[in-house]
């Protein structure tokens, strides 16, 4: 009984070292059968591209359990050409230069298939070749093959029918990157209720979903294609529900982009944001980017957080875009708190790590100073601030519009500070400001004179709303920059 107890465990052993061959052999079977991508796939720069017959197989990975019952129970060739099953048989139609390969086995579409496919669309691996597909759908090639090939049919059963938040962002992401791609786009907008489906999605609990859901729809708003996005977008009820977003988020990634949408309803289309920006007034948008804009001053000034930058950048300007609305912009422009808050912003010591911000403001309080400019008056007193200003040139360097947007605000406080009654004192600190920063204001000038020659010799058709810099300085009014 000694020896035979002894002799178990290598017995055992050996079986278990058979086990791990046969799953390694039947591993390998499995790959050869299916397609694998090529080990350079993500290198879209390459001259090479994916082998269509790959990409159409992901796509048909991808198609719910649903449909392929109902495709199955039916027949590719049945009466019933209606629904998902429609889907499933134009897909497999679409592989026929890649001589229809299969997708799951050899050949086989029997219940061992069915069953297969019913493995295949578990979360963990539909994700895995749902995650490649949105990669793939960065590149225009790619991108165009896939709706083609009824990507999106497959991506809106998916919104449709799943349950997964993971499922619905990895559709959502990959649309998104097709909307970068003008035929992509197009076909975004021609798919019978896929818009609709999108902006659904902000009704969501996951924040991934959303984040993706408020990028998309923002993509749509920039694009050519901005009407049917604005259309669907426009109801009070949907504008409610970006404004709570935005509102009460703790997630920086989906405050930004929820902000991103707005910014992109407030500069989209005339024809597409005039119904939709008084009914964004009404719920109180400039109360909630300026209370946005405090939150986000007071993270700055405890603890500087990079990831936190873009966020203030794009409340910033979407409230810029909104200094600029007739009809809009007195509320924010006369609004006291967020031109305390701006210029605190200007004051702050180092700017480089928000140099956009502080680009963004020097425009914004132009503005402001444009329809109120009595403002003017009380600022030209506040050194720290006209010295912040100065500091702003180097950071605006490519930036023609607001480069002359800061000699707009510095040419109205000299006005006001010549026309107020100065100690000697305070006349000292104003020139000595000056002198310090006299290296700045000469490379600009000089900056200045050479953009100058420069569209000089291209074509001398200069708006009147961007000031010339050799006589901004003496100037007392400059019109709202746009």
């Amino acid at each position: 009984m000694a020896l035979e107890s002894k002799s178990n465990p290598l017995e055992e052993h050996r079986d278990e070292d058979d086990d791990v061959e046969e799953d390694t052999r039947h591993n390998e079977d499995e790959l050869a059968r299916n397609p694998s991508a090529p080990p350079d796939y993500e290198f879209f720069e390459i001259t090479t591209t994916v082998d269509p017959s790959y990409i159409i197989s992901l796509i048909r990975k991808l198609i719910p359990i649903d449909s392929v019952t109902s495709r199955d129970s039916r027949g590719v060739n049945g009466s019933d050409d209606g629904g998902r099953g429609d889907t499933n048989q134009m897909v497999e139609e679409s592989g026929n230069e890649c001589e229809k390969m299969d997708i799951v086995n050899d050949g086989s579409r029997g219940g061992e298939d069915k069953d297969t496919c019913r493995g295949l669309a578990g979360d963990e691996v539909w994700e895995e070749y749902g995650c490649v597909l949105w990669d793939l759908a960065a590149s225009r090639t790619h991108a165009e093959l896939m709706v083609q090939n009824l990507v999106l049919e497959v991506l809106m059963a998916n919104l449709t029918v799943s349950q997964s938040a993971r499922v619905t962002e990895i559709c959502l992401g990959i649309i998104g990157n097709l909307a970068c791609h003008e035929a992509p786009m197009k076909h975004i907008v021609s798919a019978n209720g896929l818009i609709s489906t999108i902006v659904d999605q902000l009704f969501s609990d996951d924040t991934q979903c959303l984040a993706e859901a408020c990028r998309l729809l923002t993509l749509g708003l920039q694009g050519n294609e901005c009407c049917p996005w604005a259309e669907a977008v426009q109801s009070e009820h949907i504008l409610c529900r970006i404004i709570w977003i935005a509102e009460n988020t703790l997630n920086p990634q989906l405050l930004e982009k929820s902000v991103g949408l707005i910014l992109a309803i407030l500069e989209s289309q005339q024809e597409a944001s005039c119904t939709i920006v008084p009914s964004l007034m009404k719920l109180g948008l400039p109360s909630l980017l300026i209370n946005l804009l405090d939150f986000e001053m007071s993270r700055l000034t405890e603890e500087r957080v990079p990831e936190r930058y873009s966020v203030l950048d794009v409340i910033l300007r979407a409230i810029e875009a909104l200094s600029i609305l007739d009809g809009h912009s007195q509320e924010i422009c006369s609004n006291k708190k967020l031109l305390q808050l701006v210029c605190d912003l200007i004051k702050l010591p180092d700017k480089a790590e928000v140099a956009s911000s502080c680009v963004t403001v020097a425009v914004l309080i132009a503005n402001i100073l444009s329809d109120v400019p009595n403002l003017a008056s009380e600022m030209s007193q506040d050194l720290p601030f006209l010295q912040g200003l100065l500091e702003v040139f180097p950071l605006a360097s490519d930036d023609v519009e607001a480069r002359s947007a800061l000699w707009s605000i510095i040419a109205r406080l000299l006005v006001r500070a010549r026309e107020n009654d100065m100690s000697l004192s305070s006349l000292h600190q104003y020139v000595l400001v000056l002198a310090r920063k006299s290296e700045i204001i000469e490379d600009d000038l000089l900056n200045r004179q050479s953009d100058n020659s420069c569209e000089e010799t291209k074509d001398l058709t200069s708006s009147s709303s961007k000031s010339n810099r050799s006589t901004a300085v003496s100037l007392s009014y400059f019109p709202k920059l746009t």
